[in-house]
């Protein structure tokens, strides 16, 4: 069973991108939402693709925050 952790704040983060699941959590969204996005390409993100799996920028996910 994978253990799940609390993603760090977005003013703690260091990394430039984040997995799906953290990205939906800290847009309080459902990873499927974003991944509809990536698809669709309709949505206020766009992921990058690193290894056919999508890495979501922390400075847009903070732009769209408004951080």
């Amino acid at each position: 069973m994978a253990i799940k952790h609390q993603p760090l704040h977005l003013s703690e983060e260091t990394r430039s991108h984040l997995t799906t699941a953290e990205a939906a959590f800290h847009l309080n969204r459902a990873e499927q939402t974003l991944r509809l996005w990536a698809c669709l390409d309709n949505g206020p993100l766009r992921p990058v693709r690193i290894n056919s799996r999508l890495a979501w920028s922390v400075a847009d996910i903070r732009k769209v925050l408004g951080i």
